[in-house]
């Protein structure tokens, strides 16, 4: 169900607003193919959007699911996070071969290297993006195909911005014993030693060969976000608390407390493409009720789906 709902409004991006038949929503920005809302059946924000946020192009807005591709953060020589994210996408009137979904609403973005991206970054792709809204969930599928006649390599990450009732009591499971490198301290290697991630000042990771399945815990909330992944391997956890926060021009300088980056990555490794291969990624966010035991969650029923 492809519910292709474009607004043009002024100086914002064009962008496509997704419904699905129990209530819950997704607005996409044709300029990055940036989700920036995603509301559950309740009409719950479920992405964090800076108060600072700036709306208009060139600059992409500080919050809900920037795409980084073809280089995450500074891991090369592009600009900060590539500059999928600071094109206009186009949406895609044959995203074959994938199939249509029942009871969901979808869009199908595209995004075809141009010759100036070419100056920066010879190779030629395309990167098709599906987003679907279903009960409860948002599904985004990424594909980058490799038109050129040469093999390349790039790094991807999802970057989701989730909007948390506090930070300092939320808790990221399904990383503990993993090894991550650390940007704060020149991606020096260290393993996880804590049994859950918690926050009390800044954090910004690379986890390397993650699970499938990772979860964020917000005791507040009552609520659990899923993350369910394929053809990433890596997760960053990422949250700039205050001195940090304070130096980003678009960014409050209290919304580090309300906000908590996990995003799936392809990072370590790259993802090489031979001339006419396709690569394709897969993340499933859902929305689970926490239920409490004696006061405190039960992790390893979320991990193991077993709600």
């Amino acid at each position: 169900m492809a519910n292709n709902n474009i607004i043009n409004d002024g100086e914002r991006s064009p962008r496509v607003i997704l419904r699905e038949p129990t209530g819950s929503t997704a607005e996409v920005l044709l300029y990055g193919g940036q989700v920036v809302s995603w509301k559950n059946e309740r009409r719950e924000e479920l992405l964090f959007m800076s108060s600072k946020a700036v709306s208009k192009p060139p600059k992409p807005m500080r919050g809900g699911m920037p795409i980084c591709f073809p280089q995450v953060a500074n891991f090369g020589t592009l600009e900060q996070h590539g500059f999928a994210r600071n094109r206009l996408w186009a949406v895609d009137e044959d995203p074959s071969p994938l199939p249509p979904t029942n009871n969901q609403s979808m869009v199908d973005l595209v995004l075809k290297s141009t010759e100036d991206d070419l100056h920066t970054w010879p190779n030629r792709f395309e990167f098709r993006l599906r987003v679907c809204v279903g009960a409860n969930k948002l599904t985004m599928i990424p594909r980058v195909r490799n038109v050129d006649s040469k093999t390349f390599s790039f790094t991807i990450a999802l970057r989701n911005y989730f909007s948390v009732s506090d930070v300092s009591e939320v808790r990221v499971e399904g990383l503990e014993t993993l090894d991550y490198l650390d940007n704060l301290s020149k991606r020096e290697r260290y393993t996880e030693q804590a049994d859950a991630i918690t926050f009390d000042d800044e954090i910004d990771r690379v986890y390397l060969s993650t699970p499938t399945k990772i979860a964020v815990i917000d005791h507040e909330r009552k609520r659990t976000i899923v993350l369910r992944k394929e053809g990433m391997v890596d997760a960053v956890v990422w949250n700039p608390w205050d001195k940090k926060a304070k130096a980003i021009p678009d960014l409050g300088d209290e919304d580090y407390k309300t906000m908590l980056c996990l995003d799936a990555a392809a990072i370590e490794n790259p993802i090489t493409l031979k001339p006419g291969e396709e690569w394709k990624g897969r993340q499933e966010l859902s929305i689970v009720s926490s239920s409490y035991f004696s006061g405190q969650l039960d992790p390893r029923k979320v991990i193991n789906g077993l709600h």
